[in-house]
């Protein structure tokens, strides 16, 4: 079985993530080919786009979300992402059970002895009105019903596992600060969830399988798993298996793949690239290795914004008074740092509309 090494896969996920080079495609394609983009952080999407699409227009996102075609709802990992409005209608309901243990996860004290079906019930009867509420609306529309779970336990309940929802603009779009309303995801959409598949077949599960690989592959079930919170999908795997081949990374874990997905040859160059903070390239793995050291990992689940160098995460960046302020991890050369600073004027003049192009590298580590 042929052996992908770390540079390997660099650059398999690279191209994948439309890293390696800027994609002449459509944003909503964009958005449908990653598999969504995590969004808890409303601007963020915002750069990860920048970031892998030829002269990207924020407006173009913008517009998606108010026309409905893309949507904020709370899916992979219980996180808020921006999906597809086709993706999120036919892969909610596979996620129903995963979302509600995760929840569980952190309030299985407060909401024991509450039938979650019966408050999932009186949550969309709430709904029903079309009307938008926040988390908190809709918790103390019911606490008199269920007073001791509280409403942070009621609420994320409700908003992140129960009900599907989808929260409304201006939440998402470009340059604004909303707070969170959301309405029911059939309702804003105008079509019902698709239900799950009948029988043990998992047709929704099978499709999750090939999107994550045509955006994250070659990987392991591990990665598989880390991506989406599903633990249900070797079965679907399996099911496809004769369609996928097979490789061994040098840990020695079995990595699966589509046959004709891209995997560019390891010593192609790869572009400066910065990265929002909870950027699919790095989540999307369980062995982040990579494209992070693992003395580095941390950083991925801590909402660092970070900088590709050579494909790898090099640097961490932010913006101060319109300033870009790139933080080295590691040594750099002066190449690198003429092109982190080029790519960072770049950042500084899309966040700012051209009205900036200031960026500052701060001294490499001793």
């Amino acid at each position: 079985m042929t052996v992908l090494d770390t540079r390997a896969l660099n650059r398999a996920t690279l191209a994948r993530q439309l890293l390696l080079e800027h994609a002449d495609v459509p944003v909503r394609d964009a958005v449908a080919h990653l598999g969504g983009l995590q969004a808890q952080e409303p601007q963020e999407p915002f750069v990860g786009l920048w970031s892998r699409l030829r002269a990207f227009d924020p407006a173009a996102l913008s517009d998606l979300l108010t026309r409905r075609s893309v949507v904020r709802t709370h899916l992979m990992r219980r996180t808020v992402h921006l999906l597809t409005a086709e993706d999120a209608l036919a892969w909610r309901a596979r996620h129903d059970t995963m979302l509600r243990q995760r929840v569980l996860g952190n309030y299985r004290r407060e909401l024991d002895g509450v039938d979650l079906d019966e408050l999932a019930a009186a949550g969309r009867a709430v709904m029903a009105d079309g009307e938008s509420r926040s988390m908190t609306e809709l918790a103390r529309a019911l606490a008199q019903r269920w007073p001791t779970p509280g409403p942070r336990a009621l609420g994320e309940m409700l908003i992140a596992a129960l009900i599907p929802m989808a929260q409304l603009p201006p939440r998402g779009l470009w340059r604004t600060r909303a707070g969170v309303r959301n309405v029911l995801l059939s309702s804003w959409l105008g079509r019902e969830i698709d239900p799950p598949a009948p029988g043990v077949a998992d047709p929704v599960g099978q499709v999750l399988v090939r999107r994550y690989l045509a955006a994250f592959g070659p990987a392991a079930l591990a990665d598989l798993r880390a991506w989406c919170g599903l633990a249900g999908l070797p079965a679907a795997v399996a099911a496809i298996r004769d369609e996928l081949v097979t490789f061994r990374d040098g840990r020695g874990r079995e990595l699966v793949d589509l046959p004709d997905a891209p995997r560019p040859d390891p010593d192609v160059p790869a572009p400066v690239r910065f990265l929002p903070a909870f950027d699919n390239a790095l989540l999307g793995y369980h062995d982040r290795s990579r494209i992070i050291d693992d003395a580095h990992r941390g950083l991925s689940v801590a909402g660092a914004r970070v900088v590709l160098v050579d494909g790898r995460v090099a640097a961490t960046w932010n913006v101060e008074a319109g300033t870009v302020i790139v933080t080295p991890l590691r040594r750099f050369s002066r190449a690198d740092r003429t092109t982190v600073a080029e790519q960072g004027r770049e950042l500084a003049s899309f966040l700012s509309d051209n009205e900036s192009h200031r960026v500052r590298v701060a001294a490499s580590p001793g």
